[in-house]
């Protein structure tokens, strides 16, 4: 897709504009909140038709990386008609991928049996099975035309978020920060390569205004960022990885995952890993949060 003059970039870099659709219950939340952390501008649900306006729109105030998600929410008609939007915009120089989200029947309706989530096509009393077979065949002609099919039935959310930062080039050349915050009674982060034990900290949990709240509350950052033994636990944390991570960087690494975790994985852990992340985002562009106890 050669780029023309209608949407250059001061380098000569064109617009890219990727495009997330797939089954309900495959990770597109997921993926779209990823492409977030890599600075893309991401809207989900877009009508086909307004595709080529947000692009325009988003593209004049200088932002040139732009992911949009689709799915069944859509009119049919909107459906339809997106392969014919996407050759539109190639022709205008616009940088576009196409990524489904696929996942097999009995683990989608696992997912939404965990999560007591409907489906959106489970209106008027039909079935689950019935609902997803229905989504496949609305689909099928978006399945068919993708770039990359991505099957998600193995994969957790952590192992989702780093292909779609690593395989699928979304994080760029550089080496990607995965800063993930968790439970320890809830088990470790599969794929961390660092992990640290945040429960020797003042907790707030035990303060009953801040126990509703997370570590990205106002509230509890400044309960925490009160108590000298947090920052003092901050400093040489941000220090060991200031001198470990590049070391990984040199060794071709493309992705590192540090996990940080409390008992509840809701205050300590999510407060210092938005604090390393925001200091590491400062030199990188590639640093990305996850909050397992959040989501």
């Amino acid at each position: 897709m050669p780029p023309t003059d209608e949407h250059p970039s001061a380098d000569g870099v064109p617009t890219r504009l990727v495009v997330l659709t797939g089954l309900s219950g495959a990770g597109k939340t997921i993926a779209l909140r990823t492409l977030e952390d890599f600075d893309f501008y991401c809207v989900d649900n877009l009508p086909a038709a307004l595709m080529p306006s947000l692009v325009d729109a988003v593209s004049v105030g200088g932002h040139r990386r732009i992911a949009v998600g689709v799915d069944v929410r859509n009119r049919a008609e909107d459906l339809n008609r997106l392969p014919e939007v996407l050759a539109s915009l190639a022709t205008r120089g616009v940088d576009y991928q196409l990524i489904f989200l696929d996942t097999r029947d009995e683990v989608l309706i696992k997912r939404f049996s965990d999560t007591r989530r409907r489906h959106p096509l489970s209106a008027d009393g039909l079935p689950l099975n019935d609902a997803i077979a229905l989504e496949r065949k609305l689909l099928r002609p978006l399945s068919a035309i993708a770039d990359r099919v991505v099957d998600s039935s193995e994969l957790n959310v952590h192992q989702l978020r780093r292909l779609i930062a690593t395989e699928l080039g979304m994080a760029g050349g550089e080496l990607s920060l995965m800063f993930e915050s968790f439970a320890f009674r809830h088990g470790l982060p599969p794929n961390a390569d660092f992990i640290f034990d945040a429960r020797c900290l003042p907790n707030p949990h035990w303060v009953s205004p801040l126990r509703p709240l997370s570590g990205k509350d106002g509230a509890v950052r400044a309960w925490l960022e009160n108590k000298p033994e947090v920052a003092r636990f901050l400093e040489q944390l941000t220090a060991f990885l200031d001198e470990w991570v590049p070391r990984f960087e040199a060794d071709n690494r493309s992705y590192v995952t540090i996990g940080i975790g409390c008992s509840g994985g809701r205050h300590r852990s999510v407060y210092l890993a938005e604090r390393l992340a925001e200091h590491f985002r400062a030199t990188r562009e590639q640093v990305l949060t996850f909050h397992r106890e959040l989501e």
